[in-house]
């Protein structure tokens, strides 16, 4: 069927349909249960565990994926009391022009054509995967608003991209989700953006979503994301500096906000998209919540992008673990990273 110009190809399940065909058991219910208690406890701020969202820009391999999450379980165990790692398993890929590899929710298989009802599948039978083999529950992008539901069940944690946080759809749609998600500013880095998309994601709303009317509670649990920005001739401006930590607390105070919290993306444009910064502006961000008690209350975790081997490839490339999407830190140095982010937490 076509009309303008669309062509309607096929009607997909709906969310409901497929968590029944693809359900999770009791058993990953209760770990998500724990695990959303404890993220929670950290962005209000019940507790001083710090949060390390960690892992492949795209998560384009269901094996090298669960491969590199069992390694986080592992160290996981040795950080628990000072850390909780919740893993990066981004299925939806953002494209600045829509060229290029869109993330396993669109080609489950990244050299083949894309395949919207496989990447459906393919995406929510990795995170089910992932828990099952490693008990850790994880966070996801929300690309699609209209898909969240595929996933409701899952995710531990959503993360709202530089591109998105300025539409409507995403801002209200984040008011009824009942987990923590971050709202990266712009990539302009206007952080006035970055407050308003938090006052509508905490605000109640009513709206049309997936052909419904709805009205929301609010999301109390939202929350800023620094990721950098980038200037008009293209040039990647930080915003992780002491500086600009107090600029967002002075500004989440100007608002009538709860739970003021920051969570600094290590890469993208603090780091120039060059990975191995990630180590240094870390350690960066915790030397500024140790010289400030309000800083240290404010910012609650960081983001890192992570994968088994450093650096990227092409599509095709076919070195295991490694991205092929953005560059990453490799395991090795993320492992002894996360270490060093143990120590330095203030408890």
């Amino acid at each position: 069927m076509t009309i303008m110009s669309f062509e309607f190809i096929k009607k997909l399940p709906t969310p409901k349909e497929i968590r029944q065909e693809y359900p999770i058991s009791e058993r990953l219910a209760a770990i998500k249960q724990q695990r959303d208690a404890e993220i929670r406890d950290v962005i209000t701020g019940e507790s001083k565990k710090f949060l390390v969202i960690i892992g492949p820009c795209s998560a384009d391999n269901e094996d090298s994926v669960c491969d590199y999450i069992c390694r986080l379980a592992a160290v996981q165990e040795k950080v628990a009391d000072r850390l909780i790692l919740v893993p990066r398993i981004y299925t939806n890929k953002p494209r600045t022009t829509g060229e290029g590899y869109k993330g396993m929710v669109h080609q489950p298989d990244p050299e083949k054509k894309p395949d919207l009802l496989g990447g459906l599948i393919a995406m929510r039978k990795m995170h089910i995967r992932a828990i099952e083999e490693s008990g850790l529950t994880a966070a996801d992008e929300m690309l699609y608003p209209e898909n969240w539901e595929y996933l409701t069940d899952i995710l531990s944690y959503v993360a709202i991209g530089a591109r998105s946080v300025e539409n409507q759809q995403h801002r209200l749609t984040v008011s009824g989700i009942d987990i923590p998600v971050g709202m990266k500013n712009p990539t302009s880095g206007d952080l006035s953006v970055l407050m308003n998309s938090i006052v509508a994601a905490q605000s109640r709303h009513r709206f049309i979503y997936r052909g419904w009317e709805v009205k929301t509670d609010g999301n109390e649990l939202a929350h800023a994301i620094l990721r950098g920005a980038v200037n008009s001739q293209g040039s990647a401006i930080p915003n992780y500096h002491y500086e600009d930590l107090s600029r967002l607390l002075e500004m989440y105070n100007e608002r009538d906000l709860v739970h003021p919290a920051a969570i600094i993306d290590a890469n993208h444009a603090n780091s120039d998209k060059k990975y191995r910064e990630q180590i240094r502006i870390t350690k960066e961000v915790m030397h500024s919540r140790k010289l400030s008690s309000d800083i240290c209350g404010l910012v609650k975790g960081v983001m890192i992008e992570s994968y088994i081997e450093g650096g990227c490839q092409k599509v095709g490339g076919h070195v295991y673990g490694k991205s092929i999407t953005d560059p990453c830190l490799g395991w090795q140095e993320s492992e002894r990273l996360i270490y060093e982010i143990a120590e330095l937490n203030i408890m």
